[in-house]
C-alpha cells in the first residue's frame, strides 16, 4: 500500500506569462524527470506538447505530470493563464488538494491571477505562493506581497526575502533557519552556496521573521504562550504551525526567485511537502443524488472504502482517447468493471498509466488519492463520477459557464464533412465551455466559446491536429432578450375537428424578474379551474418558448410566469392542449411587455506603457467602455473597464498599433446588460436579414 502521507496533488496557476510553465519545467528538472530544460519561448517545454501551445508560449491545456521530491510522491498539474482557458483552471483545481500560485514579479497580481485565486477560494485549496522573475526588470517582491493583501484580500506568509533586485538578483534569506542560499551564474539549480546573510539585512531579516513567527503560532495556544514569555519555538513546531494554518487557508506561504534562472524552486518543493495538505488532510468530497444535492455522505479518502472517482479531463492524443481521473477513495486495477453513475453504464479498465507531459508509464493498478489516466474510456465526460457497481456513488459534479461568442463553420469539400464531425465531437468531450449546434434552417454548423482566442484554437486544432479545412463566418455575440413590463393577460386554445378536440384556457400574470433570476414559473390558481396535473404542462410550453424571443429570436432571460386561473373541459382538456396554450400566450404576451435586447458585458483588463494611456482609455470609450479605474505599476499601466463584448472583435490588433506591440489585455464576461436603442434596432435589424438570408439558401 502506498503512503498518503507522501504524497501532494497540486496545480500551479497563475496568469497568462508569470512563468507557471517554466516553474513547472524546472521542477521535473530537479526532481530529476527530464534532464534537458525546454524553454516555453523557445516552444520546446515539456509541458507545452500542443502545436499551438509551443507557437504562442502560451499554455492552453493542463498537463499532468508526476515526479518524488525527498521521498515525496508529487502529481502536478500545469493549467493555463489565458482567461479563455480558465476552465481548465477550474476543473483542475477541484480535483487538486494544493496549489502554487505563481505572481510575476514587475506584472504583480494581474487580473487572471485574481479570477483564478477566487476558484481556488471557492474550492477551498491550500496553496504556496511564488514570485517569480525576480531578476526582471521592475521586479519587486515587496510590491506583489503588497499586492497579494490588498487586491487578493489574502494574508502572505513571508518565508524568504530576496538578495538584490533585477540583474543583481543572486539568492534569497531563508527566515527560519537565517541562512542565505546564493546561487552561482551558471543557470544550474544544483550550484549554489548556504551561507551567512548579507551584514546589511540584519534587521530585515529579524523583523520579517519576528512576524513569520507571530502569525505561525497563533496556530498553537501553548507555544504562544511559550513565545510570549521569550521561548522561540523549534524549528519543527513552527512548521507544524504553519502547515496548520496554511491547511486551514490562514495564511499562504510566501516565497520567491527566478525559475527561468533556476533559483529559489527548491525551496518551492520543500514548501510543498512541508506545508501543503496530503489527500487525507483535505475536506472529503461531499456525495450527491441524482439531482445534484448533497446527501450527506462523503468520499473519504482511504483505499480500504469503495472505489470512487471523478473524471476531470478528456484528451485525445495520439494514442487514443485518454480520461484523467482523480482517485477519492478505494483501488482501482486493470481489468476492473466500473459504473459510470451520470450514464447508468458499466465499463471495463482496460490500461491505466501515469502520464509524464506526453510520455506514459503503464500502471498496474491505483488507489485512493492517485492523479492517472485511462486510455480508451467511450462514454465517460469531464464531471462524471466512476465507481463500484456495487456501491454506486455520484460525487459533486463541475459547473461551467455558458459560452458568449459563436461563429458558423463549414467544410470546405463534401469530404471533409464527415472528418468535421468526428473531430469536433472529439473537442467537445475534451472542453466543456466549447459547445456545437447545428442550424435547422440553414444546416450551418455554430460552435461557441468564451472568446475569440478559444474559439482561434479550436479551429487551429480542427486543421492541425484533425487535418480537417474549414471555412469561417464572422463571429456572432450570443445576445438575449428580455422584457421590462408586467401584463396580465389570458389565452384560449381551442381545436375541433371532429372526435375529441382539445381545449385549455389559461389567464396569467407576465413581469420582469431579477436580473440572473433565469425563468421562474408558480401557480395560484384555486378551486380547480386548471386541475393540477395540468400546471407542468403550463410551465412546460413557457419553458420550452423562452429559447425564442420575440425581437430578434434569442433566448429570454429574466421573468416569472404566474398561472392565476383559467378553465378546462373534463374530456377536451389535456397537458397537451395546455403546452399548446401556453406556447402561443407566450408568442402573444411578450410582445406587449416592452421586450428588450441584452448583450454581454465584458470585464476587460488592459496593460499599457505610461505614455499610451490617453490613446488607450479613449479607443475604450469609443468602444462603449466604462472605465472603472486606472493603476500605475513599475513597467505601465493597467486599466479596467468593462466594455460591450460586440465592440471588442479584433481588440489586440488596434491595441497592439496604439502601443507599439507593448500593450496587451485579457477580457472575460461579467453580465448581461441592456442594449441601448440604437444599437439594438441594428442588431435586430441584422438578425432578421441573417434569417432571411438562410431561409432563401
Amino acid at each position: 500500500m502506498a503512503d498518503l502521507d507522501k504524497y501532494r496533488n497540486i496545480g500551479i496557476f497563475a496568469h497568462v506569462d508569470a512563468g507557471k510553465t517554466t516553474t513547472t519545467e524546472r521542477i521535473l528538472k530537479l526532481t530529476g524527470k527530464i534532464h534537458k530544460t525546454g524553454e516555453v519561448h523557445d516552444g520546446e517545454a515539456t509541458t507545452d506538447f500542443m502545436d499551438q501551445e509551443a507557437e504562442r508560449g502560451i499554455t492552453i491545456q493542463s498537463a499532468a505530470v508526476s515526479c518524488e521530491w525527498n521521498g515525496h510522491r508529487m502529481n502536478i498539474i500545469d493549467t493555463p493563464g489565458h482567461v479563455d482557458f480558465t476552465i481548465e483552471v477550474y476543473r483542475s483545481l477541484k480535483v487538486l488538494d494544493g496549489g502554487v500560485g505563481v505572481f510575476c514579479a514587475s506584472g504583480g497580481v494581474e487580473p487572471q491571477s485574481e479570477t483564478n485565486w477566487r476558484y481556488a477560494n471557492e474550492s477551498e485549496v491550500a496553496r504556496v505562493i511564488f514570485v517569480n522573475k525576480l531578476d526582471r526588470v521592475g521586479g519587486d517582491f515587496y510590491r506583489v506581497v503588497d499586492q497579494v493583501e490588498n487586491v487578493l484580500g489574502a494574508n502572505p506568509l513571508v518565508m524568504v526575502l530576496p538578495i538584490g533586485i533585477e540583474e543583481n538578483f543572486v539568492g534569497l534569506v531563508d527566515l527560519i533557519s537565517r541562512k542565505a542560499w546564493i546561487w552561482d551564474d551558471s543557470g544550474q539549480p544544483e550550484n549554489y552556496k548556504i551561507e551567512e546573510p548579507p551584514a546589511d539585512m540584519a534587521d530585515k531579516i529579524e523583523e520579517y521573521r519576528e512576524k513569520l513567527i507571530e502569525t505561525a503560532v497563533e496556530q498553537d495556544d501553548d507555544l504562544m504562550e511559550a513565545y510570549l514569555e521569550g521561548n522561540e519555538p523549534s524549528v519543527e513546531d513552527l512548521k507544524k504551525c504553519i502547515r496548520k494554518g496554511t491547511i486551514a487557508l490562514d495564511f499562504f506561504p510566501t516565497y520567491c526567485g527566478s525559475a527561468f534562472k533556476n533559483k529559489g524552486i527548491q525551496l518551492v518543493l520543500d514548501a510543498v511537502v512541508d506545508f501543503l495538505p496530503n489527500p487525507t488532510e483535505v475536506k472529503p468530497q461531499p456525495l450527491t443524488d441524482e439531482e445534484g444535492k448533497e446527501t450527506g455522505e462523503v468520499a473519504t479518502v482511504d483505499p480500504a472504502e469503495p472505489f470512487r472517482a471523478l473524471a476531470f479531463k478528456i484528451m485525445d492524443d495520439r494514442f487514443g482517447a485518454l480520461t484523467f481521473i482523480r482517485i477519492y477513495s478505494g483501488v482501482l486495477n486493470k481489468g476492473d468493471t466500473v459504473l459510470n453513475t451520470f450514464t447508468g453504464k458499466t465499463e471495463r479498465i482496460g490500461r491505466i498509466v501515469e502520464m509524464a507531459a506526453d510520455e506514459r508509464i503503464e500502471l498496474e493498478g491505483a488507489e485512493a488519492g492517485d492523479i492517472v489516466a485511462i486510455v480508451g474510456m467511450k462514454n465517460v465526460q469531464t464531471g462524471h463520477t466512476l465507481c463500484d457497481p456495487k456501491h454506486p456513488a455520484t460525487l459533486e459534479p463541475m459547473v461551467f459557464p455558458d459560452p458568449v461568442i459563436s461563429i458558423a463553420v463549414a467544410p470546405k469539400d463534401k469530404g471533409a464533412a464527415e472528418k468535421m464531425g468526428i473531430a469536433i465531437g472529439k473537442m467537445v468531450k475534451e472542453d466543456p465551455s466549447f459547445r456545437v449546434e447545428t442550424d435547422d434552417d440553414s444546416g450551418e454548423t455554430i460552435l461557441k466559446g468564451m472568446g475569440e482566442l478559444h474559439l482561434d484554437i479550436k479551429i487551429d486544432i480542427m486543421k492541425r491536429t484533425h487535418g480537417v479545412e474549414v471555412e469561417v463566418g464572422a463571429p456572432q455575440v450570443a445576445y438575449r432578450e428580455t422584457i421590462t413590463q408586467r401584463v396580465e393577460d389570458s389565452y384560449t386554445h381551442k381545436k375541433q375537428s371532429g372526435g375529441a378536440g382539445q381545449f385549455a384556457k389559461i389567464d396569467y400574470i407576465i413581469e420582469p424578474g431579477e436580473p440572473g433570476s433565469g425563468f421562474e414559473f408558480e401557480s395560484i390558481v384555486t378551486g380547480g379551474n386548471v386541475p393540477r396535473e395540468f400546471w407542468p404542462a403550463v410551465e412546460k410550453g413557457f419553458q420550452l418558448s423562452l429559447e425564442r424571443g420575440v425581437l430578434a429570436g434569442y433566448p429570454c432571460l429574466d421573468f416569472k410566469v404566474t398561472l392565476v386561473d383559467g378553465n378546462y373541459h373534463p374530456v377536451d382538456s389535456s397537458a397537451v392542449a395546455y403546452e399548446l396554450a401556453a406556447k402561443a400566450a407566450y408568442r402573444q404576451t411578450m410582445k406587449k411587455a416592452g421586450p428588450q435586447l441584452m448583450e454581454p458585458i465584458m470585464k476587460v483588463d488592459v496593460f499599457t506603457p505610461e505614455d499610451h494611456v490617453g490613446d488607450v482609455i479613449g479607443d475604450l470609450n469609443r468602444r462603449r467602455g466604462m472605465i472603472q479605474g486606472q493603476d500605475a505599476g513599475a513597467t505601465g499601466v493597467r486599466i479596467k473597464a468593462e466594455c460591450p463584448l460586440s465592440e471588442m472583435f479584433g481588440y489586440i490588433g488596434d491595441l497592439r498599433t496604439m502601443t507599439s506591440g507593448r500593450g496587451q489585455f485579457s477580457m472575460e464576461f461579467l453580465h448581461y446588460k441592456p442594449c441601448p436603442k440604437n444599437v439594438a434596432e441594428e442588431v435586430i435589424k441584422e438578425t432578421l436579414e441573417r434569417e432571411e438570408k438562410k431561409k432563401k439558401k
